[in-house]
C-alpha cells in the first residue's frame, strides 16, 4: 500500500502544476488582449486632431510695407524725391486711398513703410527684421524692378539668386511672425513701360541719363538686337514672377498678385518727373489692385 500510494500522489502533485499553469496561462493571454484592445482604443482616443488650416482675415490691423521706389512714392509728387504720403500702401493722401487707410483704423499709428528707394531683393532680409520688430497684422512686399533695371542685361539679378533672396526672407519673416498675412506683388510689365513711355518725347530725353539700362536704353532702336534686349529683360521679370509665385504658394498666409504684371498702365499712371515710377494715379491703382487681393474672400492658389 506503501508503494501504490506513493505514485498516486505524485501524479497528484505533477497534475496540479500543469492545470494551474494552464489556468494562469489563460488568464493572462485573456488579460494582454484585453489590454491590448484597450491600449489601441486609447491610443486612437488620444490621437490629436488636425490642426486648422490658416485662415486669411480680410480685415488686417496693421500694416507694414516693404520694397524699393515705388513702395515709397519716388518722383510721384517732385523730381528725385521719395513722396510715401501717396504710398499705394501706407500713404496718407486720400486721393490714392492706399492699403492701410482702407483696412486699419488708425494708420497713422498702425502702419510703416521700410521701403527704399533702389532696393534689391538682397535688400529685402533686412527690410523683413525691422519690419518684424511692429508685429504687423499684413506685410505687403513690392520689389524687384530694380533687380531687371540694371545697366546692361548681364547685371540683371540672375533669377535663381532672386528666388533664393525671397525664400530667405519668408523664412525669416515666418520665424518671427506665424501668423502674419503677405501680400507680394508681381513686379510689374517693363517692357510696357517701355512702349508706353517712348510716347513722350521728354520721357525719353530723361530716359537718356541712365533710368533702367537694360529695358530703356536707346529707347527708339527698333532693331532685331534691341528688341531681343529688351525680351530678355521681360522674361527675366517674368522669371522673377514665377518664382515669387512659387515661394508664395507654399505658405498658407501668402498671396501672390500677378494683377500687377497684367495691369494695363497708361503714360497716364506714370510719373511725369521720369516716366518710369507711378505718378499719384498709378499708385491709386497698384492701391486698388492690392485692395482687392487682400480683401478677396478665398485665396486663389
Amino acid at each position: 500500500m506503501a508503494r501504490t500510494d506513493r505514485p498516486v500522489r505524485a501524479r497528484r502533485r505533477g497534475t496540479a502544476p500543469r492545470t494551474c499553469l494552464a489556468s494562469v496561462t489563460a488568464a493572462l493571454l485573456f488579460t494582454l488582449a484585453g489590454c491590448t484592445a484597450n491600449d489601441g482604443a486609447g491610443t486612437a482616443a488620444k490621437r490629436p486632431s488636425p490642426k486648422p488650416a490658416p485662415v486669411w482675415r480680410t480685415d488686417p490691423g496693421s500694416v507694414a510695407a516693404l520694397g524699393d521706389s515705388i513702395t515709397v512714392g519716388f518722383d510721384a509728387c517732385s523730381a528725385l524725391a521719395d513722396c510715401p504720403e501717396v504710398s499705394w500702401a501706407t500713404g496718407t493722401d486720400p486721393t490714392v486711398d492706399s492699403v492701410a487707410r482702407r483696412l486699419v483704423k488708425n494708420p497713422a499709428t498702425d502702419s510703416w513703410n521700410y521701403a527704399r528707394t533702389g532696393a534689391l531683393m538682397s535688400d529685402l532680409p533686412g527690410q523683413v527684421a525691422q519690419a518684424t520688430a511692429r508685429r504687423p497684422a499684413l506685410v505687403t512686399v513690392l520689389i524687384g524692378a530694380n533687380d531687371a533695371c540694371r545697366s546692361s542685361v548681364g547685371a540683371m539679378t540672375p533669377a535663381a539668386g532672386f528666388r533664393a533672396g525671397f525664400e530667405t526672407s519668408m523664412k525669416e519673416l515666418r520665424r518671427a511672425l506665424p501668423h502674419t498675412q503677405v501680400y507680394v506683388a508681381a513686379v510689374p510689365d517693363l517692357l510696357r513701360l517701355w512702349s508706353e513711355g517712348r510716347k513722350n518725347p521728354l520721357g525719353k530725353q530723361v530716359w537718356k541719363l541712365g533710368i533702367c539700362g537694360s529695358m530703356l536704353h536707346d529707347p527708339d532702336d527698333l532693331t532685331k538686337a534691341a528688341a531681343d534686349r529688351r525680351a530678355t529683360v521681360r522674361e527675366r521679370v517674368m522669371a522673377y514672377n514665377s518664382a515669387l509665385a512659387d515661394v508664395c504658394r507654399k505658405d498658407a498666409l501668402c498671396r501672390f498678385d500677378q494683377s500687377v504684371f497684367d495691369y494695363r498702365f497708361t503714360g497716364e499712371q506714370l510719373s511725369t518727373w521720369d516716366w518710369f515710377h507711378p505718378g499719384t494715379r498709378g499708385q491709386r491703382e497698384l492701391a486698388a489692385l492690392a485692395f482687392r487681393a487682400i480683401t478677396r474672400e478665398e485665396p486663389r492658389r
